[in-house]
């Protein structure tokens, strides 16, 4: 939290100086009144001096004015340095999280990162809003108030000191109890976020199944833990409030008796009285004050950690140009002709999620040239994908190393090893936005390889269709698109720069298989030097690669053409011959068209 405050408010200190200025001004004039107030009543008065009476009255409408407008000014300075300094935590708090490896990401989860964003940096601005308005103003008015009263009366002041330290013990106690139950209340908040976010991405599947009672008990569940966690906070928080008012109610029925006493005794005057009910107001309302700073900042710290954990959070994809040399080639012991030659090298890679768990890629090799196709096939968690994020260096490996162009990918710079791919992920995200806008996704394409991209993953046709040149939005994750046409769009997407490596992860699912084989056959004509890695569940789709591997739990049980793993491979061969066998016409269909 400290960290945040130095970096962030730094650059604002001198408006913030100034800000605090005006406000001491503005409170010192609202510390007045009441003085001259009691000096009215007890002497001008008295004196029957009508001069004086407009003289002090006239004075105690100047001091308003000049304690509200300094205030106002003082506010406005105050939210503008809270705004400014909150965009400037966000911005850099997205920034962070977009560079945050995959690894990273797995790590604080993104409906935790999602609540960082918005409720933390939320939390944040409401603090730094506060102690700028109150922070200032409180104190002066709890000290100032305090120390007026001993010049007005000394054993009333002293009643009301008394008072006093009982109310810091209570705050003391309730802020150390309220930080870390914000902190657990915050990872409640996550789990509910995380819950909310999948159940509504997830709502077809939900009622397809008639699953809703069950998810809304899940949700119940959840909810639950989020609301007692709040009401245990609020239990805590609520001590202060009535706590103070007691506390500071009898020190006014007291300050009431011993003043009662004094002006009966001849030893105080009647307006000091007023003078003393007015400062015990003043001094209550800035306990309460503080005291409502004191739940703020609780927040504020607990959310502040949060976000200052991500902040500070080292990349751990760094360059590693000291192990592999500073032009980013292998150290030559550990190089060979093979892997020099090849675009893609896989050298004994292996690779866990889990550090101490089961590998998920175990000792995997391979090399592909460039302009080759590498397909990838083998049953549902085998390790495709995983190959696909380790190659995009989305994770590092754990032994092994991987090449690309004859560099190990730790000694590229991430935005230079990525413009080397283009790729369609399994579950890839449409944006709210133009076609054209969700293929050039703000890169500097021009139109005619906008239009080519399009043609060649064969989206031409339904883009003229819709009319989409006059800007039609499509809908969030593409929901008035079908799912072949979502894939298409994507395809163009990954097309558009044409990339040194395309990568299609199980891209061509929804499309028919004339359309995937005509798509896959124009890709092969056209980006002839575009070294191409398919990861597919059909044979028909990989079955013409150059080099088709088999994966079974991260261990490659086969590798070659179709023919040679026909021969070979007993796994690949029996889900070509039963793919061919529910339905003969894909495999002769693919053969005829690529």
């Amino acid at each position: 939290m400290k960290q945040i405050i130095l970096k962030y408010l730094q650059p604002y200190f001198p408006r913030m100086g100034v800000g605090l200025l005006i406000k001491f001004v503005g409170t010192i004039m609202d510390l007045c009144i009441p003085y001259i107030l009691a000096y009215i009543i007890d002497t001008v008065i008295l004196s029957k001096n009508k001069k004086l009476i407009f003289y002090w009255g006239a004075l105690m409408i100047v001091c308003s004015l000049l304690a509200v407008s300094f205030n106002i000014i003082a506010n406005r300075m105050a939210s503008k340095v809270s705004s400014d300094a909150t965009e400037n935590i966000r911005r850099d708090l997205f920034s962070k999280t977009m560079h945050l490896s995959n690894a990273q990401t797995d790590f604080y989860t993104k409906p935790s990162l999602i609540s960082r964003m918005t409720s933390d940096t939320y939390n944040l601005h409401q603090m730094l809003g506060r102690i700028q308005r109150l922070g200032v103003r409180a104190p002066i008015l709890l000290i100032g108030g305090i120390c007026v009263t001993f010049t007005l009366d000394y054993a009333m002041a002293c009643v009301l000191l008394a008072v006093l330290p009982l109310l810091g013990c209570i705050t003391v106690y309730v802020s150390k109890r309220s930080i870390p139950m914000y902190g657990s209340l915050q990872e409640a908040n996550d789990r509910f976020v995380r819950m909310v976010r999948e159940d509504i991405a997830g709502i077809r599947v939900i009622k397809a199944l008639s699953k809703t009672d069950y998810e809304t008990e899940k949700f119940r569940a959840v909810n639950r833990e989020v609301v007692e966690r709040e009401r245990r906070n609020g239990m805590v928080m609520a001590i202060i409030n009535p706590s103070m008012n007691i506390l500071l109610n009898l020190g006014l029925v007291g300050v009431i008796l011993v003043g009662a006493y004094r002006v009966n005794a001849g030893l105080s005057e009647v307006g000091k009285i007023l003078a003393f009910t007015t400062y015990f107001t003043i001094i209550l309302n800035a306990m309460l004050s503080i005291s409502k700073m004191f739940t703020i900042l609780s927040k504020a710290i607990a959310s502040g950690n949060r976000i200052w954990q991500v902040l500070e959070s080292e990349d751990d994809m760094q360059v590693l140009e000291k192990v592999y040399g500073k032009d980013g080639e292998a150290e030559p012991e550990k190089s060979d002709k093979e892997c020099s030659d090849s675009e893609i090298c896989f050298d004994h890679v292996t690779f866990s999620y889990l550090k101490k768990g089961d590998a998920n890629i175990k000792d995997l090799s391979f090399n592909i040239k460039k302009g080759e196709t590498l397909g990838i096939i083998g049953e549902i968690g085998s390790g495709k994908s995983t190959i696909i994020n380790l190659m995009m260096r989305m994770y590092d490996v754990d032994e092994g190393r991987i090449l690309i162009a004859g560099k190990d990918v730790r000694s590229y710079p991430q935005s230079q090893l990525k413009q080397k791919f283009g790729v369609v992920f399994q579950n890839d995200t449409i944006f709210e936005d133009t076609i054209a806008e969700n293929v050039t996704l703000g890169r500097d394409i021009s139109e005619d390889r906008l239009q080519e991209a399009l043609f060649y993953a064969r989206a031409s046709e339904f883009v003229n269709d819709r009319a989409c040149k006059e800007g039609e939005t499509l809908n969030i994750k593409g929901a008035n698109l079908s799912g072949g046409q979502k894939q298409r769009v994507l395809i163009a997407r990954a097309l558009a720069a044409r990339p040194e490596i395309l990568i299609l992860d199980d891209s061509s699912s929804a499309l028919d298989y004339r359309t995937d084989a005509e798509l896959r056959k124009g890709i092969k004509e056209h980006f002839g030097d575009t070294t191409l890695v398919i990861v597919a569940q059909r044979v028909s789709s990989i079955r013409n690669a150059d080099h088709i591997l088999v994966l079974e739990d991260g261990v490659p049980i086969g590798y070659g053409t179709h023919e040679e793993l026909m021969e070979h491979c007993v796994t690949y061969s029996e889900i070509s011959r039963s793919q061919m066998g529910q339905g003969g016409a894909e495999l002769s269909l693919s053969q005829g068209t690529v």
